[in-house]
């Protein structure tokens, strides 16, 4: 552990080896996506392998998701960590809504990786690192449940971030209750990780719903995923 991880004063922070290895399980993660998905089946029983145009929008999402994620002027920080990105969720949701649950969900991974990446300087357990990063992320991957179906790219996305944030409020509720400031009313201090986690969700989300649902940024989404599935 002491490799990867030093200790400091309760805190866990990242060394340099530990972060060169977490850019190797990036790397793998992304490969792993390749593999499991080209074990896809056609109908008639042959393989299916997974198409160097899957990959691409694949790849593209999920770097785009990480710069509009991380660049500061593209989102609105919250002072305790959480912020409003534009649209980053729903660029790992439609990839699940696209290709399907499997890919959406590895996809979703390798994106939480990242984030992990670049945001998680100190972690203060490896389960308090998987409720705000890893599980929460990956969260998003849910999506690809509602591939093809009715609604299935707005639900999909809504479902996604509703779990996303349940994941934030159980870390909150484990290990960040004590920076709840003292401002917040204290009787109603058992549902402020809920408050605190689903208000940056929550505003992106309605967002983007409203976004989306534009008559031209509808069509302009309906093309790409024409040509994404094609």
């Amino acid at each position: 552990m002491s490799t990867f991880f030093t200790s400091e004063e309760g805190y866990f922070a990242m060394t340099k080896a530990g972060y060169i290895a977490l850019v190797v399980i990036v790397v793998i993660a992304i490969a792993l996506t390749a593999l499991v998905t080209g074990n896809k089946q056609k109908k008639d029983g042959s393989a299916k392998k997974i198409s160097a145009r899957q990959l691409a929008f694949c790849g593209s999402a999920l770097a785009l998701a990480f710069v509009v994620s991380s660049v500061p002027f593209l989102k609105i920080h919250l002072p305790m960590g959480g912020a409003v990105t534009l649209f980053s969720m729903f660029l790992i949701c439609f990839i699940g809504y696209l290709y399907g649950i499997r890919i959406g969900l590895l996809t979703a991974f390798a994106y939480s990786l990242l984030q992990f990446w670049d945001g998680a300087s100190y972690v203060l357990s490896p389960f308090q690192a998987c409720c705000d990063y890893i599980l929460a992320f990956t969260a998003l991957g849910i999506a690809g449940l509602w591939m093809g179906k009715k609604n299935g790219m707005m639900i999909g996305y809504i479902v996604g971030c509703l779990i996303r944030g349940l994941f934030h409020s159980i870390g909150g509720y484990l290990y960040w209750m004590d920076y709840m400031p003292e401002t917040f009313p204290q009787s109603l201090a058992a549902i402020y990780p809920l408050v605190y986690n689903y208000s940056f969700i929550l505003a992106e989300m309605v967002l983007t719903l409203i976004v989306i649902n534009l008559p031209p940024v509808k069509k302009a989404i309906g093309r790409v995923a024409a040509i994404a599935t094609e």
